[in-house]
């Protein structure tokens, strides 16, 4: 297991059982097994305990994370957490719930044959996203064998606003990634310059529809329409894939004018996170392809396992099914109107509150919830006297997590705060966000004055 930076820091006492479990002078190791055992109850105890020092999880404006659903969802999984997907010969109702989503998902991003839906379940949007981009990778071999060129050097092209996982895609698979910089207030990838980054070894361009930097929209159409002036030009064919970890979720609801999805024929594959705006629990994803062809058959592995052969594309094996069917759940309980109502809701909240923070004076909108229910803000820059990060800290006090962070390189310079809006989060909530960065900004603004109270506290 990786070492935690922080483990050193860990106390390595032994945990003290409370009294009241009738277990006086009973003490358990912390980082070892126990010689013996313990009761059910003081076992749970002591472990909720610990967790109360984690942090309000509806309270975490910084997670993406789904963090609340419905009761009925909660027994569906409590159900089906013994399930394991990969055994679809032992649970064939399960296997055939994840072949009904993989459809759903499939007629809402318009694939051209959905009667034929190619794509599977993941346990979250990065498995999603590296298959994905394998997919890219193996055709791209396959042409380059097919046209007697060398397959060597492959490289894959998309902003520095993506998410860590296709560092990782390009790292363990030895892909040469190729990062677009932000420019001034170029916040992430478009079709200006594209043309320079792509060659006949390029497999493939990701475009990320919700950037986690901010929740703003990358234009897949017009990098589509770049690439297609690009290969009228050279005769290369570079494909797209949409990393729609969150987008794919909120853009068919609450933007079906936009074009993204597989109506531009250059997209070959999205991906997305159900546990995100899919309003599903951690961890689960899904990786969708344009067709059968867009996903090359020498990827797909038959095993023959418990009782049948089933064919498997993923990075891992077991898992549990309680997602899937709670992804199922939440398709048949919400229909398209109440996607449509809950993201809209979110989209609703996050425009007031982004509004409302602007109103304040000390901050300066960098987006406005309008794509996203995200966005993220700046101090204005007459502000000096503290930074985003004494912000977000000042928040913690009042039990909010809101990360404050940099922009990438080319924008080292600009350092925000980001608000995410999920499912459970209210105009209530949101009023109270904002009431606490009111007085938590009064009082940072007060000791930078060095005033007398600033350090006060007031009933």
């Amino acid at each position: 297991m990786l070492k935690h930076p922080k483990a050193d820091r860990q106390s390595t006492e032994a945990l003290a059982v409370a009294p009241h479990f009738g277990a006086e002078g009973v003490s358990i190791p912390r980082h070892e097994l126990p010689e013996g055992e313990l009761a059910p109850d003081v076992a749970y105890q002591i472990v909720h305990d610990e967790l109360m020092l984690d942090g309000n999880a509806r309270l975490n404006a910084a997670t993406f994370v789904t963090t609340w659903m419905e009761p009925q969802a909660d027994r569906l999984m409590a159900e089906c957490f013994d399930k394991n997907m990969i055994d679809k010969d032992e649970y064939p109702q399960t296997a055939e719930i994840e072949t009904r989503c993989v459809n759903i998902l499939s007629r809402l991003w318009h694939a051209p044959d959905a009667q034929q839906a190619t794509g599977c379940s993941t346990t979250g949007s990065s498995e999603a996203a590296m298959l994905g981009g394998l997919a890219l990778k193996r055709l791209w071999q396959r042409r380059r064998e097919a046209a007697g060129r060398p397959a060597v050097r492959p490289n894959i092209v998309m902003g520095i606003n993506v998410q860590v996982c296709w560092e990782k895609f390009a790292n363990y698979w030895d892909v040469e990634m190729r990062l677009v910089p932000m420019n001034d207030d170029r916040y992430h990838l478009t079709a200006e310059g594209l043309e320079e980054y792509c060659d006949e070894n390029t497999i493939g361009v990701v475009a990320v529809l919700g950037s986690t930097f901010d929740g703003s929209y990358e234009p897949v159409g017009e990098i589509c329409a770049a690439l297609d002036a690009f290969q009228e030009r050279t005769g290369i064919d570079v494909p797209v894939h949409v990393d729609g970890a969150s987008g794919a979720f909120v853009a068919p609801f609450l933007d079906p004018d936009l074009t993204w999805d597989f109506r531009l024929p250059r997209v070959a594959s999205i991906n997305t996170s159900g546990h995100k705006y899919g309003l599903v629990y951690p961890g689960v994803g899904w990786i969708v392809w344009r067709d059968a062809k867009a996903l090359p058959e020498d990827l797909i592995f038959w095993v023959n396992y418990l009782g049948d052969d089933m064919p498997t594309f993923a990075l891992n094996f077991s898992r549990p099914g309680a997602q899937v069917v709670a992804q199922y759940y939440n398709f048949l309980r919400l229909g398209f109107a109440g996607y449509a109502r809950v993201q809209g809701y979110a989209r609703e909240v996050a425009t007031r509150l982004s509004g409302r923070i602007a109103g304040l004076g000390s901050f300066e909108l960098i987006t406005r919830g309008d794509e996203l229910p995200v966005f993220a803000i700046k101090l204005r820059d007459e502000v000096t006297g503290y930074t985003v990060f004494d912000v977000s800290q000042a928040l913690r006090g009042r039990g909010w997590q809101v990360p404050a962070y940099t922009f990438p390189k080319n924008r080292e310079d600009l350092a925000v705060l980001r608000v995410v809006i999920r499912r459970g989060f209210t105009h209530d909530l949101a009023d109270m966000l904002v009431d606490d960065l009111r007085r938590q900004v009064q009082l940072l603004e007060k000791q930078q004055r060095g005033g007398a109270d600033a350090a006060g506290f007031h009933h």
